[in-house]
């Protein structure tokens, strides 16, 4: 069997949660990175719902993909369809990325399904701290989360200028440090 890649952009890129041998920077055209999620469990309620991660159409989004022994294919997809898929708010797909060292692969991904209950849209900054400010969830405060995100995604030395200026705007409403 072949081994075969997966691009994670949120949470995969620093707790995956399956084997693998490879990892590094890759960047996926066609897609962003996007609080268009609505939560109404882990990060909010159905009646103050929280924001979390998708890929959403547009721009393009620099993550990190992983290389999967091929011998893992199956346990590696049943574990992801299992992390990703409970409300079917993602959609599977194959995507281009272009891993830092210049190669183009096929990877698998979950992007927003633009047509579910929870899909968001496009927001602005200040329509999604808002949101994101008044949630809490199962799993704690919406605040937490976005700001272990950005956290994360500077660790890993990458940058995303709008997740940067929600947590700014936050950090402006809370006068707490994100």
């Amino acid at each position: 069997m072949n081994d075969f890649w997966v691009f994670g952009y949120g949470s995969l890129m620093w707790r995956p949660g399956f084997a693998h041998v490879e990892t590094c920077k890759a960047r996926v055209h066609g897609y962003r990175r996007a609080l268009c999620i609505h939560s109404h469990v882990h990060r909010g309620t159905p009646d103050r719902p929280g924001l979390v991660l998708g890929l959403d159409r547009g721009g393009s989004c620099l993550g990190l993909a992983f290389r999967v022994p091929g011998e893992l294919k199956n346990e590696v997809v049943a574990y992801l369809r299992e992390r990703e898929l409970v409300t079917n708010v993602y959609l599977e797909r194959r995507v281009g990325a272009r891993l830092e060292n210049g190669q183009l692969v096929e990877a698998l991904t979950y992007v927003v399904d633009r047509g579910h209950g929870q899909y968001a849209g496009r927001l602005d900054v200040e329509h999604a701290a808002r949101q994101v400010s008044a949630s809490i969830g199962q799993s704690g405060p919406n605040v937490d989360y976005v700001r272990n995100t950005v956290e994360h995604l500077k660790a890993l030395d990458i940058r995303d200028h709008w997740l940067e200026a929600v947590a700014a705007r936050l950090q402006a409403e809370t006068g707490k440090a994100l």
